[in-house]
């Protein structure tokens, strides 16, 4: 035993010495060795020296490349790093600078490009495509057009370059004035803009060349760590569930992976991208519109089993504290891939802004396959849908997020059996939960908007042993079997009471203020310690909710630099709710998977802290996401520094 622990101690000790420090800077030499005093010029020369073990430490400056890792790390002890240097700003762009523009009409541009510049790729050839992608009845190009940063809005005709007019759809009218159209024939790109009273030769104009910014080409490149940089303008094409997610940056079927404090955005679809590879599939319901999509996906499921889709050989990425913006698809997305993995601290914002473009695929956080994962502390708005967690969400736990402003709905829950956790969230949209699944457990949320309770009888989608990616079986969602404990329902000042009624588009689905909206579900409600405010109507076997008028709860929001202000209303009444310390045994268990519900690594769940990790009381907690938060009018930092 003494010889083999010696032995041990002298492998990781040759191990550590061989880690290196390999540097990069935009004065450096891609013929350099890499030291500190003689550093490369380009993150991919780095990558392709890096091994396990490795930190790539990149320096200031701006570096126009995709960076394509050609391995990844041996372990989470033996991980592949690339990290900006402390206190310097290292940007990685998938754009080029582009002068030479001439005059063509009155703040109109033209821009001729050999196709030659492109390289292997050319964004401007290349349409925007994919499952469950809607083009608005026109076409679209990966590329993009950027003016000091910010981009133009695309046209598929010349004359609205020429006369441009705002666009109805975009959340920024006068911002889609600025517009830009491109045309190739057999030797060039020709791109007119409108820049309005700007000189694009005396400004800082960019397009789109690559369709990443740091992306492997391979699966299988794990344990890669990406922490600290800005990452901006890719080309990126549609990420369907069916497809090769590729973002901005993507880890492609790996595992283990980092990304953390990094700012990322204007990608032309995705931010992060942990989705799934190729050879399961790619855009398969496109390429046979015979048979359902759900179809196509349940046997994508089946393909990635069969390669070895699992805990040991995919997902369990950490993804924190990054800034993601101006994506017009999602900011996090992940098919398959994303599984066991742990979504944290994020702001996420301004995601499907421009609207030129749609499809069933958009959200701020976007996963297929959420299982055993952890979403907590994300801030998500103004990004159309919030968070959609789409099929087999199983142990997973959406903790402490912070929603508002999004168009659509902040959480919508697909066709999952659970079960799921779904606690101390404050969702604060006109939509707080769209609820097409069964088997979640909802506990002291602040829901500020509308729910959506509706069946789905079409499609039979998979559930899951425990903590496994393996199928158990498939099941239509009957909806219900649901847990709803110590939430606060709240309607907007100036919201009209709504009579219970169904949607007149589907007479089995219903949505308005409160629970009611579950009372002819197949599956009845566990339900306790709620709290409604005026209009928002209990579920019908819930005979212990506290009703209050509108002026005794009551919720607002407003932003303060890099702060967010809750202000809430709570009538001391609203301590006298018949809430009860939520447990694992309360919860019960999943109906269709016969689960209970537990931590990732079968511990029971606790509900035992609130939305600032303060302990709940052992014997009557307070209803909400905050334990004892007084009465009256309130103001809490739910986000920002010292929070």
């Amino acid at each position: 035993m003494r010889a083999l622990r010696a032995a041990v101690f002298l492998f990781l000790l040759g191990a550590a010495a061989q880690a290196r420090e390999i540097h990069v800077s935009p004065a450096g030499s891609d013929a350099a060795e890499g030291s500190r005093t003689r550093p490369l010029r380009t993150i991919s020369a780095a990558a392709r020296l890096a091994q396990p073990g490795d930190t790539v430490i990149v320096h200031e400056g701006t570096y126009r490349e995709r960076v394509t890792p050609p391995r990844g790390g041996e372990s989470d002890a033996r991980r592949i790093v690339y990290q900006a240097a402390d206190g310097e700003r290292a940007v990685i762009k998938g754009s080029e600078v582009v002068r030479g523009w001439k005059p063509f009409q009155p703040g109109v541009w033209k821009l001729t490009l050999p196709h030659s510049f492109f390289g292997s790729y050319h964004p401007y050839k290349d349409l925007i495509n994919g499952d469950w992608f809607t083009d608005k009845g026109r076409p679209h190009h990966t590329g993009e057009v950027y003016l000091n940063g910010k981009s133009l809005y695309e046209t598929h005709l010349l004359e609205r370059v020429l006369d441009p007019r705002p666009y109805a759809d975009s959340t920024d009218r006068e911002g889609s004035t600025w517009t830009w159209f491109c045309e190739t024939d057999e030797s060039n790109t020709y791109l007119y803009a409108n820049f309005h009273d700007k000189d694009p030769n005396r400004e800082l104009v960019e397009i789109n060349v690559r369709d990443s910014c740091f992306y492997p080409d391979q699966p299988g490149r794990d344990y890669i760590t990406v922490r600290g940089f800005e990452m901006s303008q890719a080309a990126t094409q549609w990420a369907a569930p069916t497809a090769e997610q590729i973002g901005l940056i993507g880890t492609h079927w790996s595992k283990g992976w980092i990304i953390e404090n990094n700012r990322i955005h204007d990608s032309k679809c995705s931010g992060i991208t942990l989705g799934k590879d190729r050879k399961t599939g790619h855009n398969v319901w496109n390429a046979d519109r015979s048979r359902d999509g759900a179809i196509h996906y349940n046997e994508v499921i089946t393909r990635a089993l069969s390669i070895g889709w699992s805990k040991e050989n995919i997902g369990s990425h950490l993804v924190r504290n990054n800034v993601i913006y101006d994506c017009e698809q999602t900011g996090i997305c992940g098919s398959l891939g994303a599984a066991f993995s742990r979504i944290t601290g994020n702001h996420i914002y301004r995601i499907w802004a421009k609207r030129q473009f749609t499809g069933a695929e958009m959200a701020g956080i976007k996963i297929h396959a959420a299982i055993d994962m952890l979403i907590l502390g994300n801030r998500i708005h103004h990004a159309g849908r919030g968070l959609w967690m789409d099929w087999m969400a199983q142990g997973t736990r959406i903790r402490g997020n912070l929603c508002y402003e999004n168009s659509t709905d902040d959480l919508f829950v697909e066709v999952d059996h659970g079960p799921f956790l779904v606690d101390h969230n404050l969702f604060l949209s006109e939509k707080s939960l769209n609820d097409m699944s069964q088997g979640g457990a909802y506990v002291h949320n602040l829901m500020a908007g509308r729910i959506v309770s509706r069946p789905e009888l079409t499609r039979y989608t998979p559930y899951h042993p425990a903590h496994s990616t393996a199928v158990a079986g498939l099941s239509r969602t009957e909806g219900g079997d649901d847990r709803f404990y110590n939430n606060l329902f709240v309607v907007p000042a100036g919201q009209a009471v709504e009579e219970p009624r169904p949607d007149s588009r589907n007479p089995i689905s219903f949505t308005g203020f409160g629970l009611w909206v579950y009372d002819t579900r197949a599956y009845g409600l566990q339900t306790g310690g709620n709290v409604y405010g005026r209009g928002a109507r209990p579920y019908k076997k819930e005979d212990d909710a506290l009703i209050l008028d509108r002026s005794g709860l009551q919720a607002g929001l407003r932003e303060e630099n890099d702060s967010v202000i809750l202000t809430l209303v709570l009538d001391p009444a609203v301590q006298k709710a018949a809430t009860v310390p939520v447990t694992a045994p309360l919860l019960g268990k999943a109906r269709v998977p016969d689960l209970p519900f537990e931590n990732a690594d079968g511990t029971p769940v606790q509900l035992d802290e609130d939305y600032f990790g303060r302990r709940r009381s052992s014997t009557k907690p307070s209803p909400g996401p905050f334990e004892n938060p007084g009465s009256g009018e309130i103001k809490i930092k739910v986000w920002g520094p010292d929070r």
